[in-house]
């Protein structure tokens, strides 16, 4: 059976979000008081409601306690409606509440009122973004909860023609390496880490570790 999504408030976030939730597979009821919003999403959503979203009645129909998730992605239009849903929809029984926030205010108000997550889109993408233009060996990176990040690095000069046992990347850096992105045949692919191969110029290495260890990886040259 299909995962089941409410995405609540469908500007450019929301509405990039429920699209790729749909085309993910997850059966998405797109939710906004606009209803050029709620036509567009229409096109690809599961179902697509014009509501507003802080009318209990009108939440509680969408039945939000019997979905897997329900994302509030009520931007700047209007951050006291935001704090409204979310606690609306922990009051409704949604399993687990994701909610977007604007600012340090309220990214603590929403998690307050009982959001699982809370997700400052603009901040996130900035931050990415400065650590990809400072460290260009560093392709793209990402949280995996409170203490890891994933991250897609280039093999450094030093590295190349080397091993993952040579490199020892666990004890030195404390990085453990979940594959190994190369070219084979023309065509690119990603394999699992093999402790002997020979690492080439155009591979790339997903690790996991911890904030800024990969970071220490420009240190091989």
């Amino acid at each position: 059976m299909a995962r089941q999504a409410i995405v609540i408030g469908l500007g450019q976030f929301g509405m990039a979000l429920a699209r790729a939730l749909t085309l993910e597979g997850v059966e998405v009821i797109a939710i906004d008081k606009s209803a050029g919003h709620v036509q567009e999403a229409s096109a690809f959503a599961a179902a697509a409601v014009r509501i507003d979203a802080t009318d209990e009645d009108a939440l509680a129909a969408q039945a939000p306690g019997k979905r897997d998730m329900a994302i509030c992605a009520i931007g700047d239009e209007s951050r006291e409606g935001s704090i409204i849903v979310t606690a609306l929809l922990r009051q409704l029984g949604a399993k687990h509440v994701i909610a977007r926030a604007t600012d340090d205010v309220s990214e603590r108000i929403l998690r307050l009122v009982g959001a699982h997550e809370v997700l400052r889109p603009e901040r996130s993408f900035g931050e990415r973004l400065a650590r990809r233009l400072v460290r260009a060996d560093i392709l793209e990176e990402f949280a995996l909860g409170k203490d890891l990040v994933v991250s897609e690095v280039r093999v450094r000069p030093a590295m190349v023609g080397r091993s993952l046992a040579e490199l020892s990347l666990p004890r030195r850096f404390g990085l453990t390496v979940l594959g190994v992105q190369t070219r084979l045949e023309g065509q690119t692919t990603v394999l699992l880490p093999e402790p002997s191969r020979p690492l080439a110029e155009a591979d790339t290495l997903l690790v996991v570790g911890k904030a800024g260890a990969a970071h220490a990886l420009h240190g091989e040259g």
